[in-house]
């Protein structure tokens, strides 16, 4: 029988996009029920490389892309959350929980992808809740990934039967350095090792690839994943580059031990012992290795080659972090900036909860440079040094920048489909970047009264002076308190500052009234009335703006 080019291409073709797109779909909606649970998971399950594979396992069981987890690690890395050898035991971890994905696809349950998809499209089409509708969203992926996979293996199957093909897959078994390549270039291709393997397996399946054949192009998909990694490390801080560098010579010095093992039939008989004798106990596990079908082979092959390489590996993370610190030294560059964006990173935008969680904390944190402002400006007013007036301007600038680019990535996050409690969350952190930005603004305010009263010599009263040391000890509580109130989205602090900001309201009257006074009995002149309302003024607005934060708090509460 004649079989022609389209019969193959087309259906694996149109097989391999619904298999990533039913992957991609899968994930993003698992991702999206995760939430900001997972960067909580990986930033507070990371102190140790152990606990850091652990949590690197978990979390790419759960949202199945090792992609995803390494992009998100790189960027937290990247924001100085977690330290290099932290990453390098997530990443290990990583790829131990990506290999669930092959022993799903090795269960055969090609049969069952129409109803899963019709169950799907029903939750996510007419669900009303966000949760229920990406619990939908994951069954359709889950689903649509089987059918591609059917599609495919109905255009793998003649394969076997192609003298170019088997000539090729010949090759391998003559250089497994054949194998290792071809897998390497294809999950290039794909940015994706599942989809890559999901392929593997089928062609095996087919029969048009044998098993020790698909080993070495099996190990290839391993070290052509990492690329994803090193990709997100691009444009990234020193740190990012040298944990995206890690997953590569991770993965690779995997392939050099563990293939030649492989050849020589150690790791062969080792992964069928595994399998003989301790997959024999996990609960639903019935059979040994020769009655497993040749994509659960391939499954447990993955498996096992994954987590001795990390059990190899694990010792060395030490000396992993210290190789990839050499080859990419230090340097000086914009992430020396201390005024720099530290928490956002657009490699987080694909999951919005991550990203809005991390745009919070840069407000948080742009809040703190606007109180380093606050007494920087009380500072220059009292003593005037040049220090503190270039101090200003730096700080300036920066909060300006920094409500600019937290905007920009907000609206980006945002352009997501996002839940009623994520819009919340974004309308709060522009609303309070906006007021932080204006908190800035008094601050600059105060540097130019500083100014003018040094310009004119202005002094104030003894009176005058414990007034406004009373005033702004008010005001300093409540920026801090302020603060507070927003990082942990607590009411009572919130009702605190409510306090706070009335008390600043009735002192500046209080002392506005006591000045005039002081000017009619002429202890004070025009030049320091002048200085001294506007600084009450000043000081008055920054309580508005603390109140308004603390408003948006209560809302959200």
């Amino acid at each position: 029988m004649t079989v022609s080019v389209t019969d193959i291409l087309f259906p694996f073709i149109g097989g391999l996009g619904l298999f990533l797109f039913g992957l991609h779909f899968m994930s993003d909606g698992l991702q999206a029920a995760a939430g900001d649970r997972m960067r909580r998971i990986l930033e507070k399950g990371t102190r140790n490389p152990v606990r850091g594979v652990l949590t690197g396992t978990l979390v790419t069981a759960l949202i199945q892309s090792s992609s995803a987890t390494t992009v998100l690690t790189v960027g937290l890395v990247n924001a100085q959350l977690l330290t290099l050898r932290q990453a390098i035991g997530v990443i290990m971890g990583a790829n131990i929980g990506t290999t669930l994905t092959a022993f799903l696809i090795g269960f055969n349950l090609q049969d069952y992808a129409l109803p899963i998809i019709g169950l799907g499209a029903l939750i996510y089409l007419f669900a009303k809740k966000k949760n229920i509708q990406v619990i939908g969203q994951s069954l359709l992926g889950f689903g649509v990934l089987f059918f591609g996979l059917t599609l495919m293996g109905s255009g793998m199957k003649p394969l076997k039967d192609l003298p170019f093909f088997i000539d090729l897959m010949t090759s391998i078994d003559d250089n497994s350095i054949i194998g290792v390549t071809i897998g390497m270039f294809f999950t290039f291709l794909v940015q994706s090792s599942s989809a890559t393997i999901g392929v593997l397996q089928q062609l095996a399946y087919q029969g048009a690839i044998t098993y020790h054949q698909a080993v070495p192009i099996l190990f290839g998909d391993n070290i052509g994943t990492t690329i994803t990694a090193l990709l997100a490390g691009l444009g990234a801080s020193v740190a990012a580059k040298r944990t995206a560098l890690s997953h590569f010579i991770f993965n690779l010095l995997g392939t050099i031990i563990f293939l030649p093992l492989f050849l020589m039939g150690f790791f062969e008989k080792f992964i069928v012992l595994v399998t003989n004798y301790f997959f024999i106990l996990l609960p639903g596990f019935t059979g040994t290795w020769d009655t497993l079908n040749i994509k659960l082979q391939l499954a447990q092959t993955h498996a096992v080659f994954n987590i001795s390489n990390t059990l190899v590996q694990l010792p060395m993370v030490a000396v992993l972090a210290f190789i990839v610190t050499v080859l990419i030294p230090e340097k000086t560059d914009i992430y020396d900036d201390p005024y720099r964006p530290k928490y956002i990173d657009r490699r987080l935008l694909k999951n919005p909860s991550v990203a809005l969680a991390q745009a919070k904390r840069e407000a948080l944190r742009m809040g703190y440079m606007a109180y380093e402002a606050f007494t920087n400006a009380i500072d220059y007013f009292h003593n005037n040094h040049e220090a503190a007036f270039k101090k200003a301007d730096a700080l300036e600038k920066a909060i300006n920048r920094m409500e600019r680019e937290i905007t920009d990535y907000v609206v980006l996050a945002s352009q997501k489909q996002l839940s009623e409690e994520e819009s919340n969350h974004a309308y709060i952190i522009l609303q309070s970047l906006n007021d932080i930005e204006r908190i800035g603004d008094h601050c600059s305010n105060i540097i130019e009264q500083a100014d003018y009263a040094k310009q004119y010599q202005v002094n104030f009263s003894g009176e005058a002076h414990e007034e406004l040391e009373k005033i702004i000890g008010v005001t300093t509580n409540t920026l801090l308190l302020t603060y507070r109130a927003l990082e942990k989205t607590d009411k009572s602090v919130a009702r605190q500052v409510l306090t706070h900001e009335e008390l600043i309201d009735e002192l500046q009257a209080t002392y506005r009234k006591a000045h005039i006074r002081r000017l009619n009995e002429g202890k004070c002149n025009g030049n320091n009335g002048a200085v001294f309302l506007d600084l009450l003024v000043n000081l008055e607005r920054i309580g508005d703006h603390c109140r308004n934060i603390a408003g948006y708090v209560l809302e959200e509460a």
